[in-house]
């Protein structure tokens, strides 16, 4: 047996869970084939000889694939849900995930429900809750923090489930918090913002956020604090999914949404989002005027 045959076995070990994966993700057989595939080209193009987990490496491919179909697909707002029942999407082997395939709670029914999320909180949530990988490794996928990641997957899941939204004094304190943030921003308070920062606070801006002037991605507290020292004038206080954040509107409508994620008291992500269709799928209610 040959390199390519025997890369070739290792990769029908897991194909099985690979489709799983895609076809949760997308919500289309055909789409997610095609996400399988594009896993093996790329596997049979790459050196994995260092690679110990092979399963995880290729779910990481099949979820970047996927992500970027996820993306286009609302970019050309297309809606390529195929109304195949699950179980054609493997062929009735014995595999964990494709029994998952088969289950309720990742039904069609489900999947029109998932269709609701941004890719990034769809990804997050099925990543996780589904399949079980931690946010740590999904984090890269989303480029975001671990942190970041699992709130992604916290809003989708209330959406899914129709929970309530946080409440008391965690949410109370979140709204202190970036209250805080948005005055010394317009006040130009570089300390102050200094101290409401995480040492190692992220700024991440969507591609339509970076079109208007931001950077698409800051590390630090002080080059964040920097860049919004002095502005943040238009953004006002508000709730986004439940949770602390801001909102800049023009016109009467919502321009761009600042998602934060705080722990222990500091923020640790800001994200930016001006994406239309990300910006009409958020539940944003304004409690500053």
């Amino acid at each position: 047996m040959d390199d390519h045959e025997f890369l070739a076995d290792r990769f029908e070990e897991h194909r099985h869970h690979l489709r799983a994966v895609a076809y949760q993700l997308l919500g289309s057989p055909s789409e997610a084939d095609d996400a399988v595939q594009e896993a093996w080209l790329r596997l049979s193009r790459s050196n994995t000889s260092e690679v110990e987990n092979l399963r995880g490496w290729l779910t990481t491919v099949v979820a970047r694939v996927s992500l970027n179909m996820l993306r286009s697909r609302s970019t050309l707002r297309e809606d390529p849900l195929e109304v195949v029942a699950p179980a054609s999407a493997g062929d009735g082997g014995s595999d964990p995930e494709q029994a998952a395939l088969l289950s309720d709670s990742v039904g069609l029914a489900m999947l029109v429900v998932l269709d609701m999320l941004a890719p990034a909180e769809r990804l997050a949530l099925v990543l996780h809750d589904v399949f079980a990988v931690p946010f740590e490794e999904i984090a890269p996928i989303v480029d975001r923090s671990p942190a970041a990641a699992r709130k992604l997957a916290s809003r989708a899941r209330r959406r899914v489930q129709g929970a309530d939204p946080p409440s008391g004094a965690d949410l109370l304190r979140q709204r202190e918090i970036v209250s805080a943030f948005l005055a010394a921003s317009r006040g130009g308070d570089f300390g102050a913002l200094l101290a409401l920062l995480d040492p190692d606070v992220v700024l991440h801006a969507d591609r339509a956020a970076v079109l208007t002037g931001a950077s698409g991605r800051l590390r630090g507290a002080t080059a964040v604090a920097e860049t919004f020292r002095g502005r943040a004038h238009g953004a006002r206080l508000a709730l986004i999914d439940g949770a602390a954040g801001a909102v800049w509107s023009a016109g009467g409508q919502p321009r761009m949404a600042f998602d934060f994620t705080i722990a222990a008291g500091r923020i640790t992500e800001i994200n930016l989002i001006a994406d239309r269709d990300h910006l009409r799928e958020l539940h944003l209610e304004v409690i500053e005027n």
